[in-house]
């Protein structure tokens, strides 16, 4: 996953029954449980009298929605606040209020500090109380500095407003639906147990209402999201204890629903029932990304992943005995705290045996407040820095090579949006590349057969197949 996702676009304006009409701004850093929140809040805020802008120097409110998994987030953040607090003095030079918000994880370890050293700041406001959005910000209006981190007792995502179609088609033709939140297995190099909490599944006819409501709007692409999506469970309208199966069977049945995918996955919850997903729905993408984090027994133990190196490739070969065709896509990271050159060597053997079509890689960093932050034996700057290149290499000659082998391939094309070149348009494979078109723009939505005829360096190209 990338550092810092997007800038959440602006919708067109729908009229709205308020005199003032108010702008909104909203950064998203980080994951896309964190696209999917900014789009939340965005709705709860549209209900408010808010509309979206994409020029932040028009917005009456700016959030910035944060993340704290990669290094040097909380700082990227501060610095942001600070060009943010020249702007909101600039605008009350012109007799024009601004208000900033933070939202996300950063927002969550580090409230009362981000008050504290940012006083242009307004409001904080934490994953778990989005929903309470609207009156945090009254509050400011009535002069008050607002924290808003506390775990809200009440369902968050019961309170959260569903999309509207009109803004469903605005967005586009794939969606985000978050089934599931926060994390119980307490890795020692990760924070979202303290930032997003212990494991929360959504229940099935709130996933069901909100997948359906994305469907009527126009989306023909569901991703499912949670920070351990697999471990998703709750009681299906039979009253059987599901899992993210059986819910996978459940939203392949909703009518111009054409495909499915999930993310982030555990190794430890991949059970026998999303395996036979993947063997028998053709709407579930042959596309998984599952971390493994690193290839060494001994560091996977520092880790707490409770899982081996060996049971990590014995469960790669079930799930791909079931789905022969399955692209696999994962998480690494070098330099952990005591890793030798013989942990990072076992490391380059597991890509290798596995042959992933993508990965993400990155060098350990420490997160205040975790296991890994105490640990001895932290390994030099440089060291990390050498291994890591020589990961993201064999990662980019795998991905290069699953690239070159889908040449000449005829595949299946959801066309997603326009491409750089006039009459072209860009579409995503079954296994999640970007593949370029010559195309209509009145077809995007539509999934046509394409042959692939090249790549580029980050994307394929196709003609269509006759």
């Amino acid at each position: 996953m990338t550092d810092e996702i997007a800038t959440l676009s602006s919708a067109p304006d729908a009229p709205i029954a308020h005199q003032n009409t108010r702008k909104v701004f909203i950064k998203t850093y980080g994951c896309q449980m964190n696209v999917y929140d900014s789009d939340r809040m965005q709705d709860a805020l549209a209900k408010d009298g808010y509309v979206a802008t994409d020029v932040m120097e028009d917005a009456d409110l700016v959030l910035l929605n944060t993340c704290h998994i990669r290094e040097k987030a909380a700082e990227k953040v501060y610095s942001a606040l600070g060009r943010l607090r020249e702007l909101k003095k600039k605008k009350a030079g012109e007799g024009r209020e601004m208000m900033i918000g933070v939202a996300g994880c950063v927002a969550q370890a580090e409230g009362d500090e981000i008050l504290r050293r940012a006083p242009a700041v307004d409001l904080v406001i934490g994953p778990q109380t989005y929903h309470r959005l609207p009156q945090a910000l009254e509050r400011v209006k009535r002069g008050e500095r607002v924290l808003e981190t506390d775990y809200a007792i009440e369902d968050k995502f019961e309170h959260l407003p569903a999309p509207e179609k009109a803004k469903t088609r605005a967005r586009g033709v794939t969606a985000f639906l978050t089934v599931q939140e926060g994390c119980d297995k307490f890795c020692s190099f990760c924070v979202v147990p303290y930032t997003r909490g212990s494991e929360v599944s959504r229940p099935v006819e709130q996933i069901v209402a909100e997948a359906r409501k994305l469907v009527e709007g126009g989306v023909r692409e569901l991703t499912l999201l949670g920070q351990n999506v697999n471990a998703w469970h709750g009681a299906g309208p039979d009253g059987v204890e599901w899992g993210l199966g059986e819910l996978l069977h459940h939203l392949a049945g909703i009518e111009g629903l054409a495909r499915l995918r999930y993310t982030t996955s555990h190794p430890r919850d991949m059970d026998d029932g999303l395996i036979a997903a993947h063997r028998d729905l053709p709407q579930l993408m042959p596309y998984l990304h599952l971390p493994v984090q690193s290839g060494s027994d001994r560091i996977l133990k520092a880790m707490n992943r409770r899982h081996t190196a060996a049971e990590y490739l014995a469960l790669i070969e079930r799930i791909k005995k079931a789905r022969p065709d399955l692209a696999l896509s994962g998480d690494f990271i070098v330099g952990f705290p005591g890793e030798t050159d013989e942990d990072f060597e076992d490391t380059l053997k597991l890509v290798e045996a596995v042959g992933y079509a993508q990965a993400f890689s990155f060098k350990y960093s420490t997160r205040p407040g975790t296991p890994g932050a105490d640990l001895k034996d932290q390994v030099p700057e440089d060291v990390k820095a050498k291994r890591l290149e020589r990961l993201q290499a064999l990662l980019l000659k795998q991905q290069h090579a699953f690239n070159e082998m889908c040449i000449g391939r005829e595949i299946d094309l959801l066309l997603e949006k326009p491409g750089r070149m006039p009459g072209q348009l860009i579409g995503r494979s079954p296994w999640l590349q970007s593949v370029n078109v010559d195309a209509k723009s009145s077809q995007i939505g539509d999934i046509i057969r394409v042959r692939i005829t090249g790549t580029g360096p980050n994307s394929l190209f196709a003609e269509v197949a006759s």
